[in-house]
């Protein structure tokens, strides 16, 4: 017996091979085969975990939720549609009543029957966390009625384990159709009269037979109470659509606002401004009037400036982070509305009575945009007309007349472009109304609007406050209007 070293066998022999016996126990032909043996070993290790990573995709794919991995999932992922804090709170009460139920069977110890049975109540939730398997109605009804099995297998008095039966059957009807919660509801109420039924002559006692109506009864109220609560989240469903249509038909509203104002502002500043021009022209051709013509181009080049700063403005209410500059046009800017018309060689007849400031600035603003749609018009179809425009302001309402005649041959019809469809719609939206028409040979549009009593301004030198007047009365020369109760 010796210990043969490495030296003596020269050659690339297995360290394996060199060991403690006699010379003729090593046989160099069968080093080959004991290395082929050991590369057919770790072949054969390594086939057998390819194979088993394909059995296990195998089962992750056939498995019902399709995503059966290892994982931390959230229980806001869970396709129910239900705050985390709801289902978190089901299953802790089915922990909570699994154990009680534990507790109670404590003389039958050490019998593992009520842990195995809080074991299947409390499954679901460290199934989905941790390997990401979705609960699903049939499974969670099965595994609570082998529970409640486990449970009623071994019966104690006051038993608190058919309240799991009521808090699954809850669970169920909240994310099952009713024609899976119902049959499970059954089957669980089905189960609790059969083991009240057999108590006696299995067990010689009566305890669960005793409570069978209260535990049957508190079945078919959690199925109700979860019922209610799938009801509620097809309310909210229907609500979330209700909210989307109700946004896009706001931003429909708000794109034929922009629309009618981009409308009105265009018409407007085009008109005149061509207005302008024409007269520029004729001045030129027929008169030579170089200033006169200077005079005219200077105010096109104005109401041009302008009319780019209204576009501006209103096409910046599309833009949402930034704020339109500059206030709206209200009543008492109808003045200078004007102006530019008679300026651009258009007649017009104006009267005014009352006080402008009683009006709103969202009742300003549809009077101004009103009188600018209609003279615009006049200014494009009967440019030579006499218009006469009449504003009166009184206790409870603001009217607006605007008459011309109509030009020879022109077609007595209501017109059905944008201008009238916006004129409409600004009258309706604050509650007015407006007539557009022929009327006796001439054209005519009359708005009438609502005014809310708006308090006086307190403060100030009694000179100030004696005697107010706007714009437009001064311009009309309308005479000077006293407030009631005032001193003078």
């Amino acid at each position: 017996m010796c210990r043969r070293s490495r030296a003596d066998y020269p050659g690339s022999v297995p360290e394996s091979h060199f060991t403690t016996g006699s010379a003729a126990s090593y046989d160099p032909r069968r080093a080959g085969e004991d290395v082929a043996v050991g590369a057919g070993a770790d072949h054969a290790r390594r086939s057998v975990t390819v194979r088993a990573g394909r059995v296990w995709r195998r089962f992750t794919a056939w498995w019902p939720s399709g995503r059966f991995r290892l994982g931390w999932h959230p229980l806001g992922d869970l396709p129910f549609d239900y705050p985390p804090k709801v289902v978190l709170f089901a299953d802790l009460a089915l922990l909570v009543l699994g154990l009680v139920a534990c507790l109670q069977r404590h003389e039958y110890f050490p019998t593992v029957l009520p842990l195995l049975a809080v074991v299947l109540l409390f499954l679901s939730v460290p199934a989905y966390v941790l390997f990401g398997i979705v609960p699903r109605p049939l499974a969670l009804g099965v595994a609570t009625m082998v529970a409640a099995a486990l449970f009623f297998a071994q019966p104690v008095e006051s038993d608190f384990a058919p309240f799991v039966l009521m808090v699954v059957a809850a669970e169920i009807a909240a994310i099952a159709p009713k024609r899976v919660s119902i049959p499970l509801a059954l089957a669980a109420t089905v189960e609790l009269v059969a083991f009240a039924a057999s108590s006696q002559a299995l067990w010689g006692n009566d305890y669960l037979r005793t409570g069978v109506p209260m535990y049957a009864l508190g079945i078919l109220l959690g199925w109700l109470v979860g019922v209610m609560l799938q009801y509620q989240r097809l309310y909210l469903y229907q609500e979330r659509e209700n909210q989307n249509v109700r946004a896009a038909q706001a931003a429909a509203a708000e794109r034929n606002r922009i629309a009618r104002e981009v409308h009105d502002v265009i018409a407007h500043s085009l008109t005149v401004t061509l207005l302008h021009v024409t007269a520029a022209r004729h001045a030129l051709t027929t008169d030579s009037d170089v200033e006169e013509a200077v005079d005219a181009l200077a105010d096109a080049e104005r109401l041009g400036r302008q009319a780019m700063a209204d576009i501006r403005r209103t096409v910046g209410l599309l833009d949402s982070g930034r704020a339109a500059v500059g206030p709206e046009p209200g009543a008492d800017d109808i003045s200078a509305l004007i102006d530019d018309f008679v300026n651009a060689g258009l007649t017009v007849r104006r009267r005014g009575t009352g006080d402008l400031d009683r009006i709103s600035a969202a009742v300003g603003l549809a009077l101004y945009r009103i009188c600018q749609e209609s003279l615009a018009n006049i200014a494009k179809h009967a440019s030579g007309a006499a218009v006469e425009f009449t504003l009166e302001v009184g206790a409870r309402s603001a009217i607006v007349r605007v008459r011309n005649p109509l030009p020879p041959g022109a077609p007595a019809r209501i017109g059905h472009g944008t201008g009238v469809a916006g004129m409409r719609q600004r009258a309706e939206g604050l509650g007015g109304r407006i007539v557009i028409g022929p009327e006796a040979g001439s054209w005519i549009v009359r708005a009438e609007f609502p005014l809310h009593d708006r308090p006086e301004r307190v403060g100030g030198a009694a000179a100030d406050t004696r005697e107010e007047h706007c714009a437009l009365m001064k311009s009309i020369g309308a005479p000077q209007l006293r407030r009631p109760g005032l001193p003078g």
